[in-house]
């Protein structure tokens, strides 16, 4: 085979390739070897849903539904190019009783559309909006080995690894925001075997490429408004994107920009000074030298003083996870939490809201009672060590695993309360 990404090559038999497939996909679960003539990304993903603890015979969970489901997709990056997709791919995907499906960074699926009989033929797979079809979580399929080898490719038949899904085929490609580069999400096509051709791979490249220019048109690079953003969850320094590129910031102006963008009415340097440090005989003079670095760094017209603000909007990673919060929208809120806010962080200010957004965030994965998004916050580097959070997971999925983690987070706490009292 010419290209290792194309899934079948012109003039190859379909059916002696499926067959040929299945037995390959037989031997590898049952002996952990993978013969010929498996292609290579498919080898490899196989090895990874294998390592990920992927069952043949599992299935996608849902994840979103509902409001939850609406108020997440609402506010993703793609829904603004959904109508791009629907005028690139509907016709096709409607005519060839394919799906045309749209996921998140996390696979999650947002958006299921096409052919009405094809539809009600991938819900018995857990193939509907809200579906997670991460490689990690269903093994080997095309939205979810785009994410996990961030680029286009194409899973025939028995390549996929869950055998329930081995009647379909898809091609997906990944989508990417052009400012920043990072993966909004993924297009993909499913149906039949008629999509393994190599048109099919290079059609929805093809549209994730347009739906990338779509954005780019609706966000100018030269723009100002929503021009600056600002990550600080789970990173000591912050990661600033503005029009001119990316910066990362120092702790202590992570901090300072972080606090500002929480007041754009501003905030006086007696406000500063007391969010900022600990330590209260800290001078103004000290602050005033910080805050005339980072102005240098990012413009005199960025940041103004008396009191001290931002002059243009700066979007932060924590007002999304707030923002899902407050809307109900839980499983989007814990996908938008890549971790604790400048966790190295001391400054008062940032501390309480650190701690503020991960008790919130807590609460309502508890009240919400997903066992799928419980666990993936136990198995965090953040999280493994919650109890609060391990004994709802417990009360949902008595497993052995959970089980004996609970049981050491509750004899570590009790033989601490011990010390204690003595």
């Amino acid at each position: 085979m010419t290209d290792p990404w194309v899934a079948l090559e012109p003039g190859a038999d379909p059916t002696e390739r499926i067959r040929v497939l299945r037995r390959a996909h037989e031997t590898f679960t049952q002996a952990g070897t993978v013969p010929r003539p498996v292609r290579s990304v498919v080898a490899e993903s196989w090895r990874r849903s294998a390592r990920a603890s992927v069952s043949p015979d599992g299935a996608a969970s849902v994840d979103l539904t509902d409001d939850d489901l609406g108020a997440y997709r609402a506010e993703h990056p793609l829904a603004r190019v959904m109508p791009l997709f629907r005028e690139l791919v509907g016709t096709f995907a409607a005519d060839g009783e394919h799906l045309l499906a749209v996921s998140d960074a996390q696979c999650r699926l947002l958006w299921v559309e096409g052919h009405p009989v094809t539809r009600r033929r991938a819900a018995l797979v857990n193939f509907v909006p809200g579906a997670r079809w991460a490689e990690s979580l269903v093994g080997t399929n095309a939205p979810g080995t785009a994410m996990a080898v961030d680029r286009p490719v194409q899973v025939f038949s028995a390549e996929h690894f869950i055998r329930q899904v081995q009647p379909w085929t898809c091609a997906a490609a990944p989508v990417h925001d052009p400012r920043t580069g990072r993966v909004l999400g993924a297009i993909d096509i499913t149906g039949g075997d008629g999509l393994a051709h190599p048109h099919s791979l290079a059609f929805v490249q093809a549209v994730a490429r347009a739906a990338e220019s779509q954005l780019a048109l609706l966000d100018p690079v030269g723009s100002t408004a929503d021009a600056f953003e600002l990550s600080a969850l789970g990173r000591d320094e912050a990661l600033l994107v503005t029009p001119g590129g990316k910066l990362r910031l120092s702790r202590r102006h992570s901090e300072i920009l972080l606090l500002l963008s929480r007041h754009p009415e501003g905030m006086t340097g007696d406000e500063l000074l007391c969010a900022l440090y600990e330590d209260e005989s800290v001078t103004p003079v000290t602050l005033r030298a910080e805050l005339a670095r980072l102005r240098r760094l990012l413009g005199p017209e960025v940041l103004a003083s008396r009191p001290y603000r931002l002059t243009v909007p700066v979007e932060c990673d924590v007002a999304t996870v707030e923002r899902r919060l407050g809307a109900g929208a839980v499983a989007g809120a814990a996908s938008a939490y890549t971790g604790p806010l400048l966790p190295g962080s001391q400054a008062p200010g940032v501390t309480r809201l650190r701690r503020r957004l991960e008790d919130g965030l807590r609460a309502a994965l508890v009240a919400h009672g997903d066992p799928d998004l419980l666990a993936n916050w136990v198995h965090s580097s953040w999280g493994e060590d919650d109890l609060t959070v391990w004994r709802a997971l417990a009360a949902l999925r008595q497993t052995a695993t959970v089980r004996a983690r609970l049981a050491e987070l509750e004899s570590e706490q009790s033989a601490g309360l011990a010390r204690t009292a003595h």
